[in-house]
């Protein structure tokens, strides 16, 4: 369930938490309540765990649940990778142990994890002995043995090709989620690409695993055996958490410890900041909509929209959509499904349909891209600085490291990000 997190400080002892704040006014429905009750459940009933963040209370007030939960704040899974000073097959090898028994606790305890990525895996601390914590059980459901789900939930780059069918899928889309951050561990980029969602989509069902390009020829056979096996198409073919653990390569000391080497880091980098500064971006798009071009929107939502509370079921988007557009394809709505609900809540609210339209018609339009520069340009100078990006991106959630976002754009190494380098980071695999 979508919330806003914040550090918190508890008064009588001083000690700091993260708190994970929901908006009653977004539980429009029963099963919308009932979807944060369920994320309180499962972090419950997988306490204990060492790699999974502890929940220390729940409050509630009249306007939000708050979830208050172990602060990590040693940063996302990535951002650690980066400032390592060495960073080798055994290191991923490490990471990926950890991940696959957390995903193994989660599986023995009847919970399906269903958000896998490595936004989702958080260092307790800056220490060299900080560990890895799972978080973010927002989409997680308990799951019985045999039992198939058939709601498309996830995000692009991570979900298995049978959650895509939507024919139903069980636990084995968990491990598919886990080979995904294997195989950018090990390359610095995810293994199915595409322009659009419904290209990475069309990747994932169909496209051939690259285990060829660069620099996937340095890398170990075993090393490849395992992401291979991780990443079967077939979930009765793919490895299980029990064949992953006990895989040669995953085994301690059983990666060979020589440095993947910078370019890998470096596309790690790329691939983390990446993400940040356009997620930032495509908000500001959104709202800054002029109202002109907003009250088409605006009458469409409300059509949807027919008990006026502010939001629409995706079922509901889905309806209209085909009635509207009468010849788009499955894969389009899914595809604007999915964009639009960002707390993959199954409800749509308003600015969350806004925000999807940016993304799927407005990016390309010049004045958009002009307005979003200009909030990132705080002094008009016409280049993006350090300072400026530091700012802009201070309250985006995690650390950012913004000199690496500046040298993933710069494309004429001058130290800034002009408007022509915003655009092309903007329209870059989208």
């Amino acid at each position: 369930m979508f919330g806003v997190t914040r550090l918190v400080i508890e008064k009588k002892t001083g000690e700091k938490y993260a708190c994970k704040s929901i908006a009653k006014v977004k539980l429009h429905t029963k099963d919308e309540i009932e979807d944060v009750k369920r994320e309180v459940e499962i972090m419950h009933h997988l306490a204990g765990h060492p790699n999974i963040v502890r929940l220390k209370a729940v409050y509630e007030d009249r306007k939000l649940v708050n979830l208050v939960m172990e602060l990590c704040s040693g940063g996302e899974l990535f951002d650690s990778i980066v400032a390592r000073g060495h960073y080798s097959e055994r290191d991923a090898a490490s990471i990926i142990r950890t991940i696959v028994s957390v995903v193994g606790h989660c599986h023995s305890m009847g919970v399906m994890h269903r958000d896998l990525k490595p936004e989702n895996f958080l260092l307790s601390s800056k220490g060299p002995d900080a560990m890895l914590k799972a978080t973010d059980f927002g989409l997680s459901v308990f799951v019985k043995e045999g039992e198939m789900f058939k709601d498309l939930v996830g995000s692009a780059f991570y979900v298995a090709p049978e959650v895509l069918k939507r024919k139903g899928y069980s636990v084995e889309a968990d491990i598919w989620s886990c080979g995904v951050i294997l195989y950018i561990l090990l390359s610095g980029f995810p293994p199915f690409w595409g322009e659009t969602e419904e290209q990475i989509f069309s990747a994932v069902k169909k496209d051939e695993l690259d285990l060829k390009s660069e620099p996937w020829p340095k890398v170990s056979w075993d090393a490849k055996s395992c992401v291979r096996r991780m990443l079967t198409r077939d979930p009765q073919q793919r490895a299980t958490v029990k064949e992953v653990l006990e895989h040669a390569w995953v085994k301690e000391d059983g990666a060979p410890d020589a440095p993947l080497g910078n370019a890998v880091v470096d596309r790690i980098k790329g691939f983390t900041a990446m993400n940040r500064l356009k997620r930032e971006a495509l908000k500001v798009m959104a709202s800054h909509l002029p109202a002109e071009e907003i009250a088409g929107l605006k009458v469409v939502f409300e059509e949807m929209d027919a008990n006026n509370n502010g939001s629409i079921t995706v079922e509901e988007l889905r309806e209209a959509l085909k009635k509207k557009g009468g010849k788009i394809p499955e894969a389009d709505i899914e595809r604007i499904m999915m964009a639009a609900d960002v707390d993959q809540n199954g409800v749509i609210d308003y600015n969350e349909f806004l925000a999807a339209t940016v993304h799927h018609c407005k990016l390309q339009q010049e004045e958009h891209l002009i307005r979003a520069f200009e909030h990132f340009d705080a002094d008009g100078s016409g280049y993006i600085t350090v300072d400026e990006l530091r700012g802009a991106l201070k309250d985006s959630g995690g650390p950012v490291n913004v000199e690496e976002i500046i040298r993933e754009c710069d494309r004429d190494n001058d130290g800034v990000i002009d408007y022509e380098e915003f655009c092309i980071m903007m329209r870059k695999n989208e």
